[in-house]
């Protein structure tokens, strides 16, 4: 019997290659919202913080917005406030990062093994991620309480005179790299989980019959293994720790003296509370680069795979 065969009306070839029109209108129709609402929410306001950079706008005189030049970023580059942000950002992120990957690794291998109640621990390291940065913030700020918190209850019953943490310039950003790397551990956990997971069982009973012990097996066997892994997350997580925003807006409100403001948080508040738009997309402008750099190098350091 012989075949139908199709009108070529319904194919299109692009770039070299055959299509289906039907199958590429339904393709079209699905990806279509979401162009829209990326090219509106994302794409249309970059290209606005962009151009505003160069200019003196003020969100209340947008309509007498003058060319600046370059010269909210010669006052980037002049300003001490910013300059705190930045080296306080710095701090978060270089005690943060180690903190974190070594608990979410930590965690991974712990559940990795075969204990009793490992689904429930999996769900209870899991749970923190699940709640939001405010969530979390106002929780601790709770329990961080000079007056009645419960942690300086439970410290007193042990003689401990109270600590005023987020009240302190010492203590403040600590607290907030501690709260940080508890909230988001349970993530990367689950990424080097499903890595410790792909690891053949074989290479541990080849490394155990030849007298390899546990940390011979863990730094021949699996952290070459999950090397891949341990790259992305880091990569992720440095990106993430450069963003911090939320936590030192709730808890802190950037102090005390300036003690936690970061840089996320010092553009917000250029732009928002000042109403500084320009001066905020000039320093959101050279904050990306620099991020953008520090990913890209970290990558190729790390010869991340996609």
């Amino acid at each position: 019997m012989e075949k139908v065969k199709k009108p070529k009306s319904i194919y299109y070839k692009f770039l070299g290659k055959t299509y289906i029109k039907s199958d590429s209108i339904v393709g079209i129709a699905f990806i279509l919202p979401a162009v829209v609402l990326g090219a509106i929410f994302v794409i249309a306001p970059m290209v606005i913080s962009l151009s505003y950079a160069f200019t003196d706008a003020n969100l209340l005189r947008l309509d007498e917005v003058a060319w600046a030049g370059f010269g909210q970023f010669k006052r980037a580059f002049t300003d001490p406030y910013l300059w705190n942000a930045f080296k306080n950002t710095l701090e978060f992120v270089v005690k943060v990062v180690p903190l974190q990957l070594l608990a979410a690794l930590g965690l991974a291998l712990i559940l990795n093994t075969k204990i009793k109640g490992n689904t429930f621990f999996r769900w209870a390291f899991f749970c923190p991620v699940m709640l939001s940065l405010a969530v979390t913030s106002f929780l601790w700020m709770n329990l961080l309480n000079p007056q009645e918190g419960l942690i300086n209850a439970f410290l007193g019953a042990f003689g401990v005179s109270p600590q005023p943490f987020l009240e302190s310039p010492k203590q403040a950003m600590n607290v907030i790299v501690f709260v940080s790397a508890w909230q988001g551990a349970g993530y990367q956990m689950l990424i080097f989980l499903s890595g410790l997971k792909n690891i053949p069982p074989e290479l541990y009973e080849a490394a155990g019959v030849d007298g390899a012990g546990s940390a011979t097996k863990f730094f021949r066997i699996t952290l070459p293994s999950i090397l891949p892994t341990f790259s992305f997350v880091l990569v992720t997580m440095l990106i993430g720790a450069f963003r911090l925003m939320t936590q030192p807006m709730i808890m802190t409100d950037g102090g005390p003296v300036d003690s936690t403001m970061t840089m996320s948080f010092y553009i917000y508040r250029q732009g928002i509370k000042y109403r500084d738009v320009a001066y905020s997309s000039a320093i959101a402008l050279i904050y990306t680069v620099f991020m953008s750099v520090i990913a890209l190098t970290l990558r190729k350091v790390t010869d991340v795979k996609d």
